[in-house]
């Protein structure tokens, strides 16, 4: 019998137990309507376009001069741990994303979440150097950094949105502590939990005072090729002093389960190599290589739309969009203004992404879910769980990204009479 005090104590920490704890709901209810899983909608995979893919990408190495064997070793074999499709990742950036890196610069890695841990641990040397987070924030770079034993720093995120002034504040703070600031992370589009993105302007201010103090940024971007809004450029592609991290990931865009993610780090080391080489050096120790076969899936993917990823998901994209402003219609609906003030209700409005934040008039914690789901059939996310310093104690996440628009108007009734029900209560 292990005690569990002579294991590691980020397993103690609930940030650990949270997607348990929200898949045991999830089966425990199965006929919950529910906006917790943040996952693309089922109807637009076909299973036969695997196939169709992977053939796409065979294809493409033969006129490419590869010879069978050399394909057959591609396919099977261990793989570069950089990755195989590099070129095709840094074609596809440059077309979608006006990113101009070269392929030596792409690590391709097991989805987003690697890259994260990839770079943490890159980035922080030891126990005076700190991560900055934007809060609330995705729940799994919190973990990362948990299990690496890294200390964060949550940077709230005002009512406004991100400034520059907000970072370099947070910057100047752990200075004054003694600490340094290595990293600020940050999802500056739609982001998971709160749907809120950052400006034309403030990301300019962004990059200027990450330059000014030497703090690399890490953006996640993963929502912004599902939008059906034209985003605000990426921080990398407007980064002219190297001191953007970019992660990306086909999770939400392509094919989820491949787990194919990448990290852009063109930053140059002493030495003469890149980042991405220090990094590779990391994977190499964690996931050895991305699966070859989920590369191919992704690859023929690419290699279908031009590396239009954005073209290849207009459809969706719509789909994504309709859903938000049908989730904000019956929000409205179902809690017009008179009685939402009654409450103490109110939410955000975001354009795109899958996600937007409720805050509301009682506490929202795994309880509230419990009763919600069993006595009202509906589940959501707490977002108490996005705080990493505390806070969201009043405030849930709704995921309007695997529903229908039926199950929309049925699970937006159903959230509004749980509300009222615990608000009277």
């Amino acid at each position: 019998m292990l005690r569990k005090t002579d294991l590691h104590a980020s397993l103690a920490d609930p940030v650990l137990d949270t997607m348990t704890f929200l898949n045991e709901i999830t089966m425990r209810y199965p006929d919950a309507v529910s906006f917790a899983p943040g996952r693309p909608y089922d109807g637009f995979f076909d299973t036969e376009e695997i196939f169709a893919h992977i053939r796409r990408y065979l294809d493409h190495l033969a006129e490419a001069g590869r010879s069978p064997e050399q394909i057959r070793t591609a396919m099977y074999q261990y793989g570069t741990t950089a990755g195989q499709i590099r070129e095709l990742i840094a074609e596809s950036l440059r077309i979608d994303e006006n990113i101009d890196v070269p392929a030596a610069s792409v690590v391709v890695t097991v989805g987003a979440q690697e890259g994260m841990l990839l770079v943490l641990r890159a980035l922080i040397r030891g126990p005076e150097d700190v991560a900055l987070v934007a809060s609330p924030c995705y729940v799994g770079v919190t973990g990362v950094a948990r299990l690496l034993d890294i200390e964060m720093s949550a940077v709230e995120e005002p009512p406004g949105g991100f400034t520059g002034t907000v970072l370099e504040e947070a910057i100047l703070a752990e200075q004054a502590r003694g600490r340094r600031p290595r990293v600020f992370y940050i999802v500056p589009d739609h982001s998971n939990p709160s749907g809120t993105s950052v400006g034309t302007q403030a990301r300019a201010e962004l990059l200027a005072v990450a330059g000014r103090h030497g703090v690399l940024i890490l953006e996640d971007s993963p929502y912004r090729l599902v939008s059906p809004v034209a985003p605000e450029p990426t921080l990398k592609s407007l980064d002219d002093a190297g001191v953007v991290v970019h992660l990306g990931s086909y999770s939400k865009t392509i094919f989820p389960g491949a787990r194919v993610g990448y990290v852009v780090a063109d930053q140059r080391v002493d030495g003469g190599g890149l980042l991405a080489e220090e990094l590779s050096k990391i994977k190499s120790m964690v996931t050895v290589n991305t699966s070859s076969l989920s590369q191919a899936v992704v690859a023929g993917a690419l290699l279908s739309a031009g590396g239009r990823v954005s073209e290849l998901n207009a459809k969706p994209a719509s789909y994504y969009g309709e859903a938000m402003q049908a989730t904000l219609h019956e929000l409205d609906r179902q809690l017009p203004r008179q009685r939402r003030d009654r409450l103490g209700v109110r939410w955000n409005t975001p354009v795109g992404g899958f996600f937007l934040t409720l805050q509301v008039g009682f506490r929202a914690d795994e309880a509230a879910l419990t009763r919600s789901a069993r006595d009202f059939g509906v589940l959501w996310t707490p977002m108490r769980y996005f705080h990493p310093a505390g806070g969201g104690d009043r405030a849930l996440r709704l995921s309007i990204s695997y529903l229908t628009p039926e199950e929309i108007v049925e699970g937006v009734a159903r959230l509004a009479a749980f509300i009222a029900a615990e608000t009277a209560g």
